[in-house]
């Protein structure tokens, strides 16, 4: 298990890669294989399950986003961690307050992730 230390690390790098709107800087803490759900994929990508599979589609989705929202940013708030992952609540710069649940590989690369959010995301 890491260190919560460590996990909150890995969870503020990946804010200040979002930040910095540094798409391959954010991709660069996800596995090749990654599964990502969140509700704006819905609507943006007609996929009624929300999932996106693999750093492909990420990188659209994350593309698109900061091509949306040129004023991008988040604030961490809070991490909680348990064995294998952590979640990260953070506000983003439209005051929606989300929460990140991710679940790491053994290289510390997220390979499952699910984005909660208190407000609707478009």
């Amino acid at each position: 298990m890491e260190a919560p230390d460590t996990l909150k690390a890995h969870a503020l790098s990946w804010i200040d890669a979002w930040n910095r709107h540094d798409v391959e800087g954010i991709l660069s803490h996800y596995a090749d294989d990654v599964m990502f759900q969140a509700a704006p994929v819905v609507r943006r990508w007609n996929k009624p399950d929300g999932i996106l599979l693999g750093k492909a589609e990420l990188r659209a989705h994350f593309a698109k986003g900061l091509e949306r929202d040129p004023d991008l940013n988040f604030k961490f708030e809070e991490i909680f961690h348990c064995p294998g992952g952590y979640a990260v609540l953070y506000r983003r710069n439209n005051g929606n307050r989300v929460i990140d649940v991710v679940e790491l590989d053994e290289s510390q690369l997220i390979r499952r992730a699910r984005a909660f959010y208190a407000d609707d995301q478009k």
